[in-house]
């Protein structure tokens, strides 16, 4: 397995083995300060970030690497030149290539072209390293996820979808809570279903966010509008979605030990509210800093080759 373009990708031993590495790291960081020793690993991010980028230059320093920054204006595709061509040149540079962009088509024309590992940090379509973290996070808060079931609320977008592969991925059920115009891609969820029948998870969708969330272990939402939404649909998303705001009285409706869970950024007051998020139960900074050691983890087990992908399960 040479890319990580989505959460499906993945086997359930690969899952295992993320995590596994995931956690090593979050114990001690600097385990593997040569792995990358005079390497460079190029991020190309046409879209702005805060988490994401710096969790993967980090990680990258702390596996002996440097990062080097390429925007949307850094690179010549702007005047012409090929995604196919960007990937070959960038290849015999780089040990690795991350990649935060709007098409998951282009992505996957640029990881088919590069002859090193792609990483997919975003895509309109799926955010794989996010639902890692968010499975490692829950992990490390209840010490195994054994009998846990996840309820996402909110916007159905690509951390809903990585999020439903990721569960099932790690045998965990997961119900999502989403507005009829706003459910997660149809596709993405038969995979995560598809996924789940071999690890003995459950994928639902509902409209009911309190039939979701009651008596889940952890209770999610993420941002009503995300990057690369219509501007103008704001007023009509804010309205549709408006029933899904993650508040005290619904985080009640969860188990007594439920945590509350959040990608970030978080607008407080649409999605969910300050008192939830704020709160006790909110675990959403621990879970920002895991994406640190999750970067480190695949990108480990990617240039390590110990990662062999779904077919193993399928």
């Amino acid at each position: 397995m040479k890319d990580l373009l989505t959460t499906a990708d993945l086997s359930t031993a690969d899952a295992g083995e993320v995590l596994r590495l995931a956690d090593g790291y979050a114990a001690e960081p600097d385990q593997q300060p040569t792995l990358l020793h005079n390497r460079l690993v190029a991020l190309h991010f046409t879209k702005p970030s805060t988490r994401t980028r710096v969790s993967t230059e980090a990680a990258v320093l702390r596996l002996g690497g440097s990062p080097t920054m390429l925007t949307a204006t850094d690179l010549q595709l702007g005047r012409g030149e090929t995604i196919e061509d960007t990937a070959r040149v960038l290849s015999g540079y780089v040990a690795a290539i991350v990649v935060r962009t709007s098409s998951d088509a282009e992505l996957a024309r640029f990881a088919r072209a590069a002859t090193v590992p792609v990483v997919n940090a975003l895509t309109d379509g799926h955010h794989p390293l996010q639902s890692l973290t968010d499975l490692l996070t829950l992990r490390q808060v209840f010490g195994d996820l054994d009998g846990r079931r996840i309820a996402y609320v909110g916007a159905g977008n690509n951390v809903a979808t990585s999020l439903a592969q990721a569960a099932a991925l790690c045998g965990v059920d997961i119900t999502l809570a989403t507005p009829a115009a706003y459910a997660p891609d149809p596709a993405a969820i038969v995979v995560a279903e598809r996924i789940a029948g071999a690890t003995g998870a459950t994928v639902r969708c509902t409209e009911d966010p309190y039939a979701a969330v009651r008596g889940a272990s952890a209770v999610y939402t993420d941002v009503w509008l995300s990057m690369g939404d219509p501007a103008e649909q704001t007023a009509t998303r804010r309205a549709a979605l408006a029933p899904y705001r993650v508040d005290t009285a619904m985080l009640d409706h969860a188990a007594p030990e439920a945590v509350f869970l959040h990608c970030l950024p978080a607008h407080r007051g649409q999605e969910v509210t300050a008192e939830v998020i704020d709160g006790p139960r909110s675990r959403v900074f621990r879970q920002a800093a895991n994406r640190l050691p999750v970067a480190q983890a695949v990108l480990t087990a990617l240039l390590c080759g110990k990662l062999h992908g779904q077919r193993r399960d399928r």
